[in-house]
């Protein structure tokens, strides 16, 4: 009988977006990458696409897309994140699905994921409904294909969730071993306890629908995630191919799912042990690889099979880990509990059941199916651009005048459900501290639902959530309880037009062009704007309507804002100002800013507007914010470098003197040597022109005074430049001499224990390979001379441990 392999990634991460700017903001554990999706997609997402394959001299042979061979999910807000910031890798996932089909008879490897991983058996009816419908919309709109398998959050699970699913058209999900309750033959009366893992299942649920269930290798999976499986990707091979029976009479399928990030950022190189094992299956016959919809298609299920109810894969004690202190955590300090859980879940219940009187109240004087076109909403999450929400609008709201008003209220109340659901994100529940990075973050989303419904309707819920969260104790003694969290680090992060606009007015300061500042979720609209400047002072005043790309609300308002210098900004804004006297203002204001009378425009901004907002340079967003301080800086880190530059240029010599002498050499001035020479590199990669006798002398000079370095900063400009030389020589391959350089500066970073990640390089020369290498044979009898081309491209192709030929 045939023997299948099956291998599943579950690849996802949390929601980490601003929950009014819709954009992520930098977040320093991820530090030297932006924030940790960018960090996550480095070493996990973008090297599953261009899996090495090594030879027993660990020479690389074969890279190759894993996604073509593996079974897949993707978490929808993950996967838009990468189509917007990391699209080389979700192009990659996508034709991995595309080439999965033709592997596969057909039947893409991509599985669909409720939308944003919320523990689906906690939540209402309503609420699976449009987690799934949003999940295969989101899916449809990437792959270009309906799902057949569906992914649900920490594979959590109850007969509601399957009905759902299957109503939806979802033909299988998969969970774990101890999820199952009993099986049986089809048409048999004997129920055995337990599963058997090597089969399909149908599970015969109570309306008359079925869907087909897979239960994974628990051992094996185990394996991969927590013992070392991934260190040897032969090892790996093996262990899935003795987990068959022998002589087992069916076709079996040995299957494991775990998160996809094991297979390279829990375990470095992962990705290169899974392309191994799956081609050392192939190639020594140890079984087919296949995807679960291809199994499902050549070995219907024979078999039937109940669930435990309300079970998951990452708790023992079925979905408790999100709504009690049960045990399952990750860790943390002596005597850490999680009696937090309980009063958080209790709380955003109240928080949900709110807003649905809100919702329903609110909605129905413009929709009589309110919680319709919530399903529908996802046709405008995935497509933000005017031309679809107006299409949206005439689909839905075909027989209403819409004003601007509606419009507002209309988004604001589907806002406020999208912002709902993202409250219930299952990560929240699954560290051990309720002060911890996913756990703030849902109380954002629901800091913001509770914004939006109290702007539409006027209901405030928000202390009712307070009093609940004040019993959800914290373990870290700062914070005492979820309450002083959520006052402490959430509430200072909610957003209005109104700190939108006070953002707008600091940034006008420094942009070249205002027309252009980028407010993210928002835009500017001036009626007038006016900037002056003194040497260091700068002074700008306008009048400017800020409105909301979401929501389509507006907000009018005046403002005048004046640079003094470092981070000195005083700036003041008011709302409904009239014409005359801002031009009023504007005039003496521009006066006494021309006749450097600062103090009288000083005077202007804390008098001129009644009851206005005053602001400073901490109003910026926080990577604006970094941004501007950066820019402020700027001028002090140039007249530093030419000041170190000057006694580093006048000393040298006698520096170097007392070093041949072996004489002390003053610590300072042996420190600014060393800064001189590690800035210098770092210009080095800055430059249009790449001067490599340059570097080599550089390195010399690292060398001579033992220079501590960066190494990682400067890796990481090393990297992207490489990369910048590799794809101007993937334009142009006659351009050799490109390719002479970046052998050259590999050299000599290699000198200087500088070793630049190369996997981007890698990649071209070998995409570079499978087009020049043909040609060459061809071309080299009527051109000897591209023979030095080629020898200088299988040069470096060995240098950077390729062998393409």
């Amino acid at each position: 009988m045939e023997r299948y392999v099956c291998i599943h990634g579950h690849f996802y991460q949390p929601p980490r977006e601003n929950a009014w700017l819709e954009e992520i903001e930098q977040q320093e554990a991820a530090a030297p990458f932006h924030d940790w999706n960018q960090k996550i997609n480095t070493e996990c997402y973008k090297t599953n696409t261009v899996a090495r394959i090594l030879n027993t001299q660990n020479e690389i042979v074969d890279i190759v897309n894993n996604h073509a061979k593996i079974s897949f999910n993707y978490g929808p807000t993950l996967l838009s994140w990468q189509k917007k910031y990391a699209p080389f890798t979700y192009q990659a996932i996508i034709e991995g699905d595309i080439e999965s089909r033709k592997n596969f008879g057909g039947h893409g490897s991509a599985m669909a994921q409720v939308y944003n991983h919320i523990i689906m058996p906690l939540a209402n009816k309503r609420d699976k409904e449009t987690q799934v419908i949003w999940g295969i919309k989101d899916f449809e709109s990437h792959y270009g294909r309906k799902p057949e398998g569906m992914w649900l959050a920490e594979a959590a699970v109850d007969t509601e969730s399957l009905e759902v699913m299957a109503q939806f058209g979802i033909k299988f999900t998969v969970l774990a071993p101890n999820q199952a309750k009993r099986f049986r033959k089809i048409g048999g009366e004997e129920w055995y306890n337990g599963i058997e893992t090597r089969r399909s299942y149908i599970c015969n649920l109570p309306s008359g629908k079925k869907i087909a269930l897979f239960f994974y290798d628990g051992e094996v999976s185990q394996g991969v995630a927590f013992k070392g499986y991934l260190n040897d990707g032969k090892k790996f091979a093996h262990e899935l191919a003795n987990a068959f029976y022998h002589n087992a009479g069916f076709p079996q399928l040995v299957h494991i799912a775990t998160d996809g990030e094991s297979y390279g950022h829990h375990h470095k190189l992962g990705e290169m042990a899974l392309a191994y094992c799956l081609r050392y299956i192939e190639e020594n016959n140890l079984a087919k690889i296949t995807n679960y919809s291809q199994y499902l298609e050549l070995c219907p299920p024979e078999f039937e099979v109940e669930i435990h109810e309300n079970s998951s894969w990452s708790c023992a004690h079925g979905v408790e880990r999100w709504r009690s202190n049960c045990g399952c955590s990750t860790g943390g300090g002596a005597g850490w509990h999680q009696h937090w859980r309980k009063p958080l879940r209790e709380g955003l219940d109240v928080v949900r059941d709110e807003l649905i009187k809100v919702y329903e109240t609110e909605m129905r004087k413009y929709h009589l199916k309110p919680w319709a076109l919530r399903n529908e909403y996802i046709e405008v999450i995935l497509d933000r651009s005017n031309y679809n929400i107006d299409k949206f609008f005439k689909k839905h709201f075909e027989n209403l005048v819409i004003t601007p008003e509606i419009k507002t209220n209309i988004m604001r109340l589907l806002e406020m459900q999208r912002q709902a659901l993202l409250m219930y994100t299952s990560c929240a529940w699954f560290f051990n501290e309720i002060s911890g990075l996913e756990t703030v973050q849902v109380l954002q989303y629901a800091n913001r639902a509770l914004q939006l419904g109290e702007r539409v309707s006027g209901k405030l819920v928000e202390d009712k959530f307070l009093d609940i969260l004040e019993k959800a104790p914290s373990n870290e003694r700062k914070y005492v309880n979820g309450k002083k969290i959520y006052n402490e680090l959430v509430s200072p992060t909610r957003l209005s037009l109104t700190k939108v606009g006070m953002h707008y007015a600091v940034a006008s300061l420094f942009s070249e062009d205002v027309e252009k500042i980028d407010v993210l979720n928002y835009h500017a609209e001036n009626e007038y704007f006016d900037r002056l400047e003194a040497g260091v002072q700068k002074m700008a005043l306008g009048r400017t309507t800020i409105c909301s790309n979401i929501t389509f609300s507006r907000k009018p308002f005046s403002f005048i804002v004046l640079y003094l210098g470092q981070h000195q900004i005083f700036g003041s804004a008011v709302e409904d100002f009239p014409a005359d006297k801002f031009e009023e203002m504007a005039k003496k204001s521009k006066k006494y800013f021309k006749e450097s009378n600062l103090a009288e425009v000083l005077h202007i901004i804390q008098t001129s507007f009644p009851n206005a907002t005053n602001f400073s340079i901490l109003e910026l967003f926080k990577d604006d914010k970094i941004k501007v301080l950066n820019q402020i800086l700027e001028a002090s880190l140039e007249q530093a470098a030419n000041s170190y530059s000057q006694i580093y240029e006048r000393d040298y010599n006698i520096l170097n003197l007392m070093r041949t002498k072996h004489l002390p050499v003053p610590f300072l001035l042996k420190r600014n040597l060393e800064v001189v020479i590690e800035k210098e590199i770092e210009d080095f990669f800055e430059k249009k022109s790449l001067d490599t006798h340059k570097l080599k002398t550089l390195s010399d000079e690292v060398s001579l005074w033992h220079v501590p370095l960066n190494k990682e900063e400067l890796a990481l400009s090393a990297s992207r430049r490489l990369k910048e030389l590799m794809n101007f020589y993937f334009l142009d391959d006659s351009q050799t001499k490109l390719l002479t350089k970046i052998s050259e500066i590999i050299s000599c970073l290699k000198t200087m224990d500088i070793y630049p990640s190369i996997s981007d390089l890698q990649n071209i020369l070998f995409k570079v390979s499978k087009i020049v290498l043909p040609n060459w044979k061809t071309e080299i009898k009527n051109n000897p001379n591209l023979e030095n081309d080629k020898k200088i491209f299988l040069d470096l192709c060995k240098q950077v441990n390729l062998i393409v030929e």
